[in-house]
């Protein structure tokens, strides 16, 4: 049976399923349909199947023309029918992994798909878990509930778990072209999950098990996340010293062996270093450790947000204001530059904690027009204009993500005062007396 779903998928005659219609999931969908290959995508958002249906994307980096193409040649098809899960010869999850509220893994939306999954499940088909999250996922979870179908894993189904490893707003990488890990149950499932991931992608990394590639994309998000917090904690105690950070780093960096930088800012974002690296932490319980690296980092980042705005009490009480009845205007929604992406990014954060000290907050960023609903939170808010007059009205501007659009000597020049997070007014040499490093 798994040579003849290797043939298929070798003559590109396979169709493959897509669940999960995010930054994750629409350019896997992309890459196939550039390659020919068939793609069914499935999402529980009717709202986003009816948007791409009428050959709209709602990403910002895939373009409408991008999704009309895929349409118009006939090899994507949208949909919020699960019933349908049993055409696809190959189904690739890219559901989220979100964490609870007690720092948790939410294996939700994991369980779910596969319960949608093992319904429909037929022999022959291929299911690939991409979603972010602790070792032993695909084995202990998915596994059990597939097969619940009454069909048995490496002589009816093939299972592998391959890790995302999207970043959005890079130039230099594409879905395309960052090596794709794959790690599948068996010999079979792993070689045709490469056959499938070869189809549309340059190069297939394969490795021994699923759990050795559960485990790569956690040791990539947590080496950031420690050393994120590293310079995040660098950059407090540098600040009590009179130290530029920046300058520190941009020194260093000049070592040509021995250093690799990262930058500090006001907190982490997007779905993958913020939550990653506490999953692993979880999974060490069960085997009596503690990982302690991880927590301490955690705790250093996930207070920056409070840590920027001690640094903006502080420089308002230099100017004879209180943080309450303050008109703050937050820059950057997003939580990286020159992106449309806001999960898990620290300026909801910042927002909603200055708005509970009673701040008047509003936010400008280009890519996000009006904010939308999150997991943990839902701001109601729209992007107003950047303009200088605006910018004199208010009593702090705050740039929380350094978007490429804006004009920072303009914002400098207007605002009465402007709390960089970013070192994203390095360039501006006039009214740096406004300027506050946080």
């Amino acid at each position: 049976m798994s040579k003849e779903l290797l043939e298929k998928i070798k003559a590109k005659k396979a169709i493959v399923g897509v669940i999960g219609l995010g930054y994750v999931g629409l350019p896997l969908v992309r890459e196939f349909t550039r390659a020919g290959v068939r793609v069914m995508g499935f999402d529980i958002d009717e709202g986003k199947v009816r948007t791409l249906l009428a050959g709209r994307s709602y990403i910002e980096h895939i373009p409408s023309a991008t999704v009309k193409e895929m349409l118009s040649k006939g090899l994507f098809r949208p949909t919020s029918n699960f019933d349908e899960l049993s055409k696809p010869d190959a189904i690739l999850i890219a559901v989220p992994t979100p964490l609870t509220k007690m720092r948790d893994p939410d294996m939700t939306y994991i369980e779910s798909t596969a319960n949608a999954i093992s319904k429909r499940l037929r022999k022959g088909q291929l299911v690939v878990l991409e979603s972010t999250t602790y070792p032993g996922t695909t084995r202990e979870v998915m596994l059990p509930i597939l097969e619940q179908s009454g069909l048995k894993v490496g002589r009816d189904f093939y299972l592998a778990f391959s890790p995302e490893r999207e970043d959005p707003g890079r130039k230099d990488y594409s879905t395309r072209t960052i090596p794709k890990v794959v790690g599948g149950y068996d010999r079979h499932s792993l070689e045709l999950a490469c056959a499938v991931y070869q189809m549309a992608l340059e190069t297939v990394v394969p490795v021994s098990s699923c759990e050795a590639a559960e485990a790569c994309k956690i040791l990539e998000n947590t080496y950031r996340c420690v050393n994120i917090a590293l310079v995040n904690e660098l950059k407090q105690l540098l600040d009590r010293m009179g130290i530029d950070v920046w300058e520190v780093i941009r020194a260093a960096s000049t070592k040509p062996f021995g250093f690799h930088p990262f930058y500090p800012g006001p907190g982490l974002g997007g779905h993958c270093i913020p939550i990653d690296p506490f999953y692993l932490s979880w999974k060490a319980k069960e085997f009596g450790m503690r990982t302690r690296f991880i927590e301490l980092a955690g705790e250093v980042n996930v207070a920056m947000p409070e840590w920027v705005i001690s640094k903006l009490v502080e420089a308002l009480n230099e100017r004879g204001k209180a943080l309450k009845g303050s008109r703050v205007l937050v820059l950057g929604l997003a939580y990286k530059k020159d992106i449309d992406d806001l999960r898990e990014s620290p300026s909801l954060e910042l927002i909603e904690r200055l708005q509970r000290r009673g701040a008047k907050v509003q936010y400008n960023d280009p890519h996000i027009p009006h904010t939308h609903k999150q997991r943990e939170h839902d701001l109601k808010m729209a992007s107003v204009p950047l303009t200088p007059a605006a910018l004199k009205r208010y009593d702090a501007v705050v740039i929380s993500t350094d978007h490429s659009a804006y004009d920072y000597d303009a914002i400098v020049k207007n605002a009465k005062l402007v709390i960089d997070t970013r070192n994203a007014t390095a360039k501006v040499r006039r009214g740096r007396r406004k300027i506050v490093k946080a």
